[in-house]
């Protein structure tokens, strides 16, 4: 355990908190014009899940916990969650269900992440930030639309919506910003 100050806390970050370990979901500083600056940080109790909200002063300190980060390749999906390989020395790990969240839409077969671990244990997990998907529906361009002209919606491989470019059509091979799904460019095959 190391003691930091609450404002150099990021997202991923693992926390100890009255002996219990807290993946940091999203920290945020905030300096109000008159009184102290505060972080503010929403976190996910690892044990089982439970989400809190903490107020900390930006200069507070906070028990940080030793978390190994490293890269695993993404094997299988099953009941118990979604199993990685350590490229390494082909340690598997299971990463559960609640750990991976709403990110699991995006995992692909061999993708690299990288995983979060205290103990063994795997608590937090990033993925790509890009990952490359097909269009399997949109709306057919309209004759005479411009490129400049606004995005249109499309439904990628995974089951995700995105906006496109007009010119984008079904069949069309692109990379998606997995953060928030939006579209990059059309994918380089």
């Amino acid at each position: 355990m190391v003691k930091v100050i609450a404002s150099s806390l990021r997202k991923g970050n693992v926390v100890e908190i009255d002996d219990k370990l807290y993946v940091v979901l999203s920290a945020e500083n905030i300096h109000p014009g008159k009184g102290t600056p505060v972080t503010q940080m929403d976190m996910r109790r690892i044990s089982d899940g439970v989400k809190i909200s903490e107020r900390y002063r930006t200069t507070e300190q906070v028990e940080r916990a030793y978390v190994e980060d490293r890269p695993y390749t993404y094997l299988y999906e099953d009941s118990d969650g979604y199993t990685f390989m350590n490229p390494e020395n082909y340690e598997q790990i299971t990463v559960p269900k609640d750990v991976v969240g709403d990110q699991s839409v995006y995992l692909q077969e061999s993708m690299e992440c990288m995983i979060s671990t205290h103990n063994g244990n795997a608590i937090a997990i990033e993925l790509p930030q890009r990952v490359v998907l097909e269009i399997v529906d949109t709306e057919p361009t309209v004759k005479g639309q411009t490129a400049s002209s606004s995005y249109k919606p499309a439904m990628l491989s995974n089951g995700v919506r995105t906006m496109v470019p007009p010119h984008i059509a079904a069949g069309t091979r692109v990379v998606i910003m997995t953060a928030d799904a939006s579209y990059v460019e059309r994918a380089k095959d």
